[in-house]
């Protein structure tokens, strides 16, 4: 079960009003701020007030709250910024770049000629490697 706040955290420190931000958007449950080291001005980072590491320590029933949120939020800050296009980013351990263990999205302003680019796309070795893939993660379900 997530705990209120954890005393080491930075965001559990924001969101009990402790370390200020630039924030845009606070509910019962949520805090965005703007990222003090933006990919592009404007990227803005929505949090839960209560302490929870990852994405699969959230309760499900925060799910409705943070997509009304996240949508909220992420059309205003491309209307603010005249954004054409909105990255949504929640990294989840450190070997996927999660560097604030505590669950957080990216809300990330995006422009036609900004210089970021996707992730590189990579292959299956063929059909059957793909197959064999897919059917050990339906077996994990």
């Amino acid at each position: 079960m997530p705990v209120s706040q954890h005393e080491d955290c930075i965001f559990c420190k924001i969101a009990h009003g402790e370390i200020p931000c630039t924030s845009v958007f606070e509910s019962e449950e949520l805090i965005a701020f703007l990222d003090i080291s933006p990919v592009n001005k404007g990227h803005t980072l929505l949090v839960p007030k209560v302490h929870m590491e990852t994405l699969f320590d959230m309760p499900d029933d925060i799910g409705q709250t943070l997509l009304a949120a996240m949508k909220q939020v992420g059309v205003a800050v491309m209307e603010a910024t005249g954004a054409k296009g909105l990255n949504v980013v929640q990294n989840n351990y450190p070997a996927a770049g999660q560097q604030v263990p505590h669950v957080h999205w990216h809300l990330i302003p995006r422009f036609a000629d900004d210089g970021h680019m996707v992730w590189p796309q990579g292959a299956y070795q063929d059909v059957q490697e793909m197959a064999a893939l897919a059917g050990a993660i339906r077996g994990k379900l």
